[in-house]
């Protein structure tokens, strides 16, 4: 495998990365495990003049958890560390099964959750259980901070919010309360490695009275962006969570979506996969929030 040529820069700060950014703008292309991004290079797909890796920038790899901010996964944050991490297990579990279903181990050993995020792939991992609990992607030109709904940073495939001096610095998961549930559900042609046909992130939570006061439905893979289910999402609250509301909420979610076909798979099957993933997805979460 050959790459074209580049020149190589490595950062040792932030601030050195959104200089180097603002001053190679449109020639220049970001590295952090460099799973997505090495393959990319050797298709041709880019052919950057300079490509900068980040792993030298010191504290972009944390991961914490706060009861009021909620849970901040770092950009350098490796899928592993995600998998494995004890505030991701204990307060959003499906972030880490996502992570878990981000093609082998020895990719999750490199790649990094913001990188699956940043690529903007319409068929990423995780980004449709990110999508479903409301995250914030924190973005910094190494002067100033800001935050971007997720439902706000994907602009089409491999295209999202970042502005060309921007990195993406950390994720924002908010805290979910006890009467939360969220799930993860995956469908792909070959094997639990390939990469999703269907994908879909789903975040419940029942009042006093059992009953749906608060839903998020996200669909990947079948759009251009990650999708919500809004139709769904609207039918259900206010209503208890059984096999006749779960049935009609599927179907309703199948409507929203607006799959093609290709080599994964044909546009009625994924709009099926929707139908029976948004079931799936929405039973587990209730079961949880309720458990």
């Amino acid at each position: 495998m050959t790459l074209p040529q580049f020149t190589y820069l490595a950062p040792t700060s932030l601030e050195e990365a959104c200089d180097l950014l603002r001053e190679h703008q449109g020639k220049i292309k970001i590295k952090a495990g460099g799973t997505d991004m090495i393959v990319r290079l050797s298709h041709r797909a880019v052919k950057p003049d300079y490509l900068m890796g980040i792993k030298k920038i010191t504290g972009l790899d944390k991961i914490s958890y706060d009861a009021k901010s909620g849970l901040t996964i770092g950009a350098l944050a490796l899928l592993r560390d995600v998998e494995i991490d004890p505030d991701v297990l204990e307060h959003a579990p499906m972030l880490a099964r996502a992570a878990r279903a981000t093609a082998t181990v020895q990719i999750r050993n490199m790649g990094t959750v913001m990188g699956n995020v940043c690529n903007a792939s319409p068929s990423a991992d995780n980004i449709p259980t990110l999508v479903a609990m409301n995250a914030v992607i924190i973005a910094s030109n190494g002067k100033k901070e800001r935050e971007i709904p997720i439902d706000e940073f994907f602009l089409g495939p491999g295209r999202s919010a970042l502005e060309a001096d921007e990195i993406a610095t950390a994720i924002r998961v908010p805290a979910t309360s006890a009467a939360t549930g969220t799930s993860y559900q995956k469908i792909s042609a070959r094997s639990k490695v390939d990469i999703a046909a269907v994908n879909i992130g789903a975040l419940v939570t029942l009042d006093s009275a059992k009953k749906c006061s608060a839903v998020r439905i996200s669909m990947g893979a079948v759009g251009p962006t990650p999708l919500r289910g809004a139709k769904a999402e609207t039918y259900l609250l206010g209503k208890e969570i059984n096999d006749k509301t779960l049935a009609e909420a599927g179907r309703l979610a199948a409507e929203d979506a607006s799959p093609i076909s290709d080599v994964r798979a044909t546009r009625e099957y994924r709009k099926l996969m929707v139908e029976v993933l948004t079931t799936r997805a929405l039973d587990e979460a209730a079961g949880l929030a309720a458990a």
